[in-house]
């Protein structure tokens, strides 16, 4: 339906008159009414009626209209959008850890680009424990990583978790049965950089097992743990969204141990008054569901 029809339709109902409705869309009344027909003729109903006293609305008319304004009235708010955000001009820093850039961050930035194309995205890549300092001292204006920041001037938002498991290359030394994880223990256990989250986590579930010194290897970066485990360095303690391809292709395998770390969780900061940086934290918490929806629950599970 021609959404310039339907708008004629609401102007004519308003103004109860052809001619001031052309005056008012600087069109002819020929025009107004041919329009007026061919609305009449797709729904099938007559909208007005013409006598000596001008225009009026017939009682499918008055139905008609109660929706088509609600139409127009939608499209604008749509057009203010679109136009309020594509006009948006300046610079948005954004802080992430290595998980979300291997995970949804680069559907999150063409979405960004998409509806802002006149911000400059400024990326920064780190540890959380680096990010959280970054922001709390200006910065940075949001980060995603995997705590919640505790300050007044700060903002935290939980978004997702990812389960972590144990990981190996299907065919090193260390895709076996394990009696436990003690015995799990005595291998070389590659995972994220020191004092970081899952490395805290490993670290307490060890010791809850009675575990006093696991063999870590700490290493600050996705790709590198990555490329360790194929090439049969140890086990890996991470996130099995990361290698989904690797444990698809059978390069990787994911151990059936029941003792595991907890859940790698991703949170999203932002300082409070940084211009439409809210709009950001809503955008995160969509291209998520999408990613979430795309991979599954065993990979992801968004937080209520």
């Amino acid at each position: 339906m021609n959404l310039k029809f339907l708008e004629t339709f609401v102007w004519v109902a308003r103004l109860k008159s052809f001619r001031l409705t052309a005056d008012k869309l600087f069109t002819t009344q020929a025009s107004i009414s041919s329009r007026i027909a061919v609305l009449e003729g797709e729904l099938g109903v007559k909208l007005f009626v013409r006598d000596s006293r001008g225009v009026s609305l017939t009682p499918e008319g008055l139905k008609v209209l109660e929706y088509a304004e609600r139409m127009l009235d939608t499209m604008q708010a749509l057009k203010q959008s679109i136009e309020t955000r594509s006009s948006k001009v300046g610079r948005v820093r954004i802080g992430v850890m290595d998980t979300v850039i291997h995970t949804w961050l680069s559907p999150l930035v063409a979405q960004m680009t998409d509806l802002y194309p006149r911000v400059e995205i400024e990326l920064v890549a780190d540890t959380s424990l680096n990010l959280c300092d970054q922001l709390q001292k200006g910065f940075l204006d949001l980060i995603l990583q995997t705590d919640l920041v505790r300050q007044e001037s700060v903002r935290s938002l939980a978004l997702a978790s990812h389960p972590v498991g144990w990981i190996v290359a299907s065919h090193s030394i260390y895709n076996r049965d394990y009696t436990g994880l003690a015995d799990l223990a005595q291998e070389r256990i590659i995972t994220y950089s020191k004092n970081s989250r899952p490395h805290q986590d490993i670290l307490a579930l060890m010791q809850a097992e009675g575990v006093p010194a696991p063999r870590l290897n700490c290493v600050n970066s996705v790709s590198a743990i990555t490329r360790l485990l194929r090439d049969g360095f140890g086990i890996g303690a991470l996130p099995p969204v990361l290698v989904a391809e690797e444990l698809a292709r059978g390069e990787l395998t994911l151990l059936d141990i029941a003792q595991r770390p907890q859940d790698l969780q991703v949170v999203v900061s932002w300082r409070i008054g940084v211009e439409w940086v809210e709009e950001i934290v809503t955008l995160c918490q969509q291209v998520l569901e999408a990613y979430a929806r795309k991979v599954g629950e065993g990979y992801i599970v968004l937080s209520k």
